[in-house]
């Protein structure tokens, strides 16, 4: 894996989410009540305070529960509830760990069907269906994992230019479409 993505709008977090397949992950999992960028770049302070230049999910799930709680909440902090995800990527990392070896692209790799692909993401700790079917969309649209029926199991975050999701986040005015979408069904919900 290694493509260029721009869901944190900042190079050096963008670059680490296109080779590192733990890193795509652990953002899609901080994609929750905070802005998408924020979420994105998320692995990149991750691995800048570990020290390291990319996320490994041994580490992660080996790290003392308190001590990386508060690697997350150090300022500027990792996601607006920090201590509730540290417990969740801790969490991820172990079943990857226990699952795959470690290796999050595992997960993926070799996976010749769009609903085993789907079943795989949601059994991931804190991936819901929803948040399942967006990251197969990402993965489809952007990383090149295309398993039969990919788009279906991604339901309508695996249209064409839905623009519903960071499946299909390219650049700022791809951002732009997608920050529209959310607020259209924000507002029909209201």
């Amino acid at each position: 894996m290694d493509v260029t993505l721009h869901l944190a709008q900042d190079p050096e977090a963008d670059a680490l989410l296109g080779r590192s397949p733990l890193a795509a992950l652990v953002g899609m999992l901080l994609d929750q009540q905070v802005p998408m960028e924020w979420a994105f770049k998320g692995p990149r302070t991750l691995a800048d305070r570990l020290g390291a230049g990319d996320l490994d999910a041994h580490d992660i799930a080996a790290q003392d529960p308190e001590t990386f709680a508060a690697l997350l909440s150090e300022k500027p902090a990792v996601h607006r509830y920090p201590g509730s995800m540290a417990k969740r990527i801790q969490q991820l990392c172990q079943y990857l760990v226990e699952h795959y070896d470690g290796e999050a692209e595992l997960v993926w790799k070799g996976v010749d069907d769009g609903r085993e692909l789907l079943r795989r993401l949601e059994e991931l700790p804190g991936f819901g269906k929803q948040k399942a079917q967006i990251f197969l969309a990402l993965l489809g649209k952007q990383l090149g994992v295309r398993p039969k029926g990919w788009q279906e199991a991604a339901g309508a975050y695996g249209e064409d230019a839905s623009f519903r999701s960071v499946a299909d986040i390219t650049g700022p005015e791809s951002l732009a479409k997608v920050r529209a979408h959310k607020q259209e069904m924000k507002a029909a919900r209201s």
